[in-house]
Order: structure tokens, then sequence, then C-alpha cells
């Protein structure tokens, strides 16, 4: 058996700013969070997500990360790649400054990966940490084939159908202590 691995970095960080929110005190709960688009400062560590996804002593195959271009001075990308993950980014849509291509490239990315490396009969796992239900056709596509599909991905950013549809999901709450990157104090 083999892992591939697919992270949608903007789904991991923002929806972990919501809950850093609630924690915070500057939502009421994740509800009002969600609704009134409230996040606080919060990151990830990296490694600690990587632990999650590719557990150790698992055979990975392919580990990449999605997301759009980030600044000149952000050192989680360089993190990423000391991870042995892939990185693919996108401009943000110069209008509306939104994460554009993303998904879809993932998506597309997830397809080619389960037709040129996957194998069923090895029981090949497809991990998706995103939470949207525009992966559900992806997902349906993996699993007719006979690939195995875990998301993992925070409970209130996930879709209800992906979810259900997933062979196995991993809430992300629980580790959200323990995915907290600790800045130093300056």
């Amino acid at each position: 058996m083999t892992l591939y691995v697919y992270v949608d970095n903007s789904n991991i960080w923002i929806e972990g700013q919501r809950i850093a929110a609630v924690r915070s005190g500057a939502a009421r709960d994740i509800r009002s969070a969600l609704a009134q688009q409230i996040t606080a400062p919060w990151t990830y560590d990296f490694g600690r997500l990587y632990g999650i996804l590719c557990p150790p002593g698992e055979n990975i195959g392919r580990s990449i990360l999605f997301g759009s271009k980030p600044p000149e001075n952000d050192s989680i990308w360089q993190r990423v790649r000391d991870a042995d993950f892939e990185v693919e980014t996108f401009d943000r849509s110069t209008f509306t400054n939104k994460e554009k291509q993303v998904d879809i490239a993932l998506s597309t990315r997830m397809m080619e990966d389960s037709f040129t490396y996957m194998k069923a009969d090895k029981g090949d796992i497809a991990i998706l940490a995103a939470g949207d239900g525009d992966f559900l056709p992806t997902i349906k596509s993996l699993q007719n084939r006979g690939l195995g599909v875990r998301v993992v991905s925070w409970s209130h950013a996930v879709s209800r159908q992906l979810r259900d549809a997933a062979d196995e999901f991993i809430e992300l709450d629980p580790h959200f202590d323990h995915l907290t990157r600790i800045t130093p104090a300056a």
C-alpha cells in the first residue's frame, strides 16, 4: 500500500484561523466565525501536519501542497519542500485577490496520478487534506476504480457529502494544539 497525499494549504490554514478566532474570543462560536468571516492570527507547523498525513512507516508515493503564491519572505513553503512535498502555487486573481486554480489543479493532479501511479490491487490510498464538496466527483471516480480515499479536514470545513463518501475521515480539530506553530517571542 502506498499513500498519495494532496493538501489544499489555504483550506487548512484559513479554517484553522477560524478555530483560533473562537479560542481567542474574537468569534462567539465557529458558526459566527464562518458567517462573519472572522479569523485570528494562526499558522500551523507543517512538519506536524505531515506526521498526521504521512504516518511513520507508511510508503509515500507522492505528496503535494497546493496554494497561492506566497510572499517572498514566507518560510513555510521551504519547510514544505524540506519535508519532501512538492509545491504547486498559483497567482491570485488580480481583480478580487482570491485564490484561483488551486482546487481544479489539485483534483486534476489526483486524477492524473491515479492513472499513472496508483494501483487499486496494491491497496493504494489517495489522501485529500481539504473539505470542499467540489472534490466529491474526483473522490467517487477514484473509488469507482477501487482506490481508497482518506479525507483530512477540520470538522466545520468539510462537506458532509465529502466526509460521508470518504473511506476514512480524519478530523483535525483534536490536533489543533499539536498543529499550532509556536513563533518565538521577539
